[in-house]
């Protein structure tokens, strides 16, 4: 009695594809990247440290609630830093000038911040800090530049 081979090689090829398929969906997964560019400072004391958040909540003053955050040391003028391998997605950063390096945004009496600061997408700042969604910016591709002007309050 001859058995058919064609069912062992419907499933062997059924498999070869469902794998394959599986490695180009994996490998067509592209990490993002964003770089920023921060200017306006008013001088080169202390470092620059920033806060990427993917969503309102903590934005833009709890860093607890940032999935990335770093700082970097002024030397040039303006100041360049990334975040790395970022999902695809809406994304709100904060920037703050720590002129005196203790990694605080420091405010007077009334509150007021006396340190420079700065938002994604630059927005216009009246009563208070910005909403996640005024300073949300998409992330697409593969690399997105994102330029922040520092404002200063008071003093600086």
């Amino acid at each position: 009695m001859i058995q058919s081979t064609k069912p062992l090689m419907f499933l062997t090829s059924f498999l070869f594809v469902s794998i394959f398929s599986v490695a180009v969906n994996v490998q067509a997964e592209t990490k993002s990247k964003i770089t920023l560019t921060i200017d306006g400072l008013k001088n080169k004391n202390g470092q620059i440290c920033a806060s990427l958040f993917a969503s309102n909540k903590g934005f833009p003053s709890n860093g607890d609630d940032a999935i990335k955050s770093g700082c970097v040391s002024i030397t040039e003028v303006p100041v360049v830093m990334s975040f790395d391998n970022l999902q695809p997605g809406s994304y709100a950063i904060a920037v703050l000038h720590d002129a005196n390096n203790d990694k605080m945004a420091n405010r007077n009496a009334l509150g007021i911040p006396t340190e420079g600061f700065g938002f994604s997408k630059n927005p216009t700042i009246l009563t208070g800090p910005p909403k996640f969604n005024d300073a949300a910016v998409v992330v697409a591709g593969e690399n997105t530049n994102i330029n922040i002007k520092l404002m200063y309050l008071l003093g600086g």
